[in-house]
């Protein structure tokens, strides 16, 4: 196809046979990560990979004919109704092709106009007028007007939740009050309350733009790709559920934001996501030239194909760090002791310079450094097992078990701990966290799923009391609606913690950055010191290993790629 040389046949696994080679002088930063073979790493390919010197460079393997670009990834399995899986970060390296937004939020969060080209605030930030461009439309044709983004603005924040069509999670709903076209380019949008995490929020990958008639579907119409209409530089030519997604360019976009340092219609005349689960396959098929991009291969062999020639990008996004969050509801973690003895008793620094490379670096609170209202707050979860020893004592779970778990009354101290699906690295450094907390007397089995099974047993089950989170955002304003029962509730406390519920409104309320900026420092401060949220390590979800050929690919706030503007040479 276009002169590339086929995938590697799924149906013929490839094996260390297949791809080894001698070992190149810089081998040993990837060796010095030994302990990864007792933690299961050769399920994850890293035995089979191919490491520099080879193989022929992605510039001598040869490339396409023409002007398309081939992205491969591990999975599409988040469904395309938008409201239930924007936040994928698979999904949403599709739908950044084929949909615009109001505004462009960068990875500092800074934010400039696209289909908005100017706004206005009031004093008090509780009422915002768009402008909007003029000539815009969907690829059906319908003009983007300021009817169109009523609709899109009302299924953000109200969504038709008796259909199944949720909210955006991270729109400032719980706030919202109208949105109200003044005419076909003006609308006004109003809220009870400050509400400064507005504009910002219009650049999140959740608040994307989709045609009236998309809007109107039912559940089961949007979960067809075809009925996502958006007003992108792509437009969807075909897609095979577990297999592709084929995106043309759209001849008459003009409309792109100036972040992008492009106008006029997509570079590119064609995208092509392809589906390949295995990590191994991905990396192999990159070195082989017959890809542009690999999605998030494994880290650990990131050093090996910057020797090559290929350039790495893993973009640094807003948002929470890697972490834990807990379930106050379920057995152990109901318990504030128990909590901080698994915040103590996790080694984040053995998981960095095992699991991962310098380019993860340590987490400082439960915000990611970028966000600019983060304080360091390290002291409050630093790694102390001592600590985390007598934490555990105090709780009562003194006696062991024939395995030398602790236990009280006759009940061991264990849990399941599920990798997440979205973060390559997860399982091994899952595997790791088991260890240390099996130093302190702590049972932790680990049970690796996929994203539907996922989905179903750890997300969406009240059960499950601890869950790996990998979640971004592009105003810190946002983080209030989802830590109580006025949001995602994600530590099942409703409203029961009245200190956590004040600092809440604080943050979501308030009137200047500055006082949000010392009420975010408390909330922060309160969330770790009641151990609600344990972090692991400054989040590095997106790993894209690129051919050298492209140029002008940029990313967004959340570290997803625009390729409006890229490039490839052909050499």
């Amino acid at each position: 196809m276009n002169g590339r040389p086929p995938l590697p046949d799924a149906a013929r696994p490839i094996g260390p046979a297949d791809l080894r080679s001698p070992a190149p002088q810089g081998a040993a930063a990837i060796s010095r990560r030994g302990l990864l073979r007792t933690l299961g790493a050769g399920s994850l390919g890293l035995a089979a990979l191919p490491l520099a010197g080879c193989a022929p460079s992605p510039v001598q393997a040869g490339g396409p004919d023409g002007d398309e670009l081939i992205f491969l990834i591990s999975n599409l399995d988040g469904g395309w109704v938008s409201s239930q899986s924007s936040i994928s970060s698979y999904e949403a390296n599709v739908w950044q092709q084929l949909t615009d937004k109001l505004v462009h939020t960068d990875d500092q969060g800074a934010v400039t106009p696209w289909i908005a080209r100017s706004w206005e605030e009031s004093e008090d930030a509780t009422e915002f007028v768009l402008h909007l461009r003029e000539g815009v439309t969907f690829s059906d044709g319908t003009p983007l007007d300021a009817r169109a983004v009523v609709a899109n603005l009302l299924a953000w924040a109200v969504g038709r939740p008796e259909e199944g069509i949720a909210p955006v999670g991270l729109f400032p709903g719980r706030t919202f009050e109208t949105a109200e076209a003044l005419d076909a380019l003006t609308v006004r949008v109003t809220f009870s309350a400050p509400t400064l995490s507005f504009v910002p929020t219009l650049g999140y990958h959740g608040c994307l733009l989709l045609s009236p008639a998309t809007l109107a579907a039912s559940v089961s119409e949007q979960s067809d790709l075809a009925a996502q209409i958006g007003s992108g530089p792509f437009v969807l030519e075909s897609w095979a559920q577990g297999d592709h997604v084929r995106l043309v360019r759209r001849a008459d976009y003009d409309w792109a934001p100036g972040a992008l340092g492009a106008t006029g219609p997509a570079k590119l005349s064609a995208l092509t996501f392809r589906v390949l689960p295995d990590d191994t396959l991905r990396a192999s098929a990159a070195r082989a030239g017959q890809t542009d991009v690999a999605y998030n291969v494994n880290p650990q062999v990131l050093d090996a194909f910057t020797e090559a020639g290929f350039v790495i990008d893993v973009p640094r996004y807003l948002g929470f760090v890697h972490g834990l969050r807990l379930r106050t509801d379920v057995a152990p973690f109901g318990d504030v002791r128990v909590r901080r003895a698994i915040t103590r008793g996790i080694d984040r620094a053995e998981i960095l310079r095992t699991v991962f490379t310098e380019e993860w670096k340590p987490a400082t609170s439960w915000l990611q450094a970028a966000v600019p209202e983060t304080t360091d707050l390290t002291d409050l979860f630093d790694y102390d097992p001592d600590l985390a020893e007598r934490l555990l004592e105090e709780a009562g779970w003194t006696d062991r078990t024939e395995d030398g778990f602790r236990a009280r009354d006759g009940e061991e101290l264990a849990f399941t701990l599920h990798p997440t699906p979205y973060l390559t690295g997860s399982v091994p450094e899952t595997e790791l966290i088991a260890q240390h907390l099996g130093r302190i007397g702590i049972r932790v089995r680990t049970q690796k799923l996929d994203i539907p099974s996922y989905t179903e047993r750890v997300t969406n089950d009240p059960s499950q009391g601890i869950l790996d989170v990998t979640r971004s955002f592009v105003d810190v304003g946002t983080v209030a609606g989802v830590i109580t029962d006025q949001g995602e509730d994600w530590f099942a406390l409703g409203s029961s913690d009245e200190v956590l519920v004040q600092l809440r409104d604080r943050v979501a309320g308030a009137a200047s950055r500055e006082e949000r900026a010392g009420a975010v420092d408390e909330l922060s401060r309160h969330v770790l010191d009641q151990a609600y949220f344990i972090p692991l390590e400054q989040n590095v979800q997106r790993i894209y290993v690129q051919s050298p050929q492209l140029q002008g690919t940029t990313f967004n706030a959340v570290a997803i790629p625009s390729y409006h503007a890229t490039t490839r040479e052909v050499r």
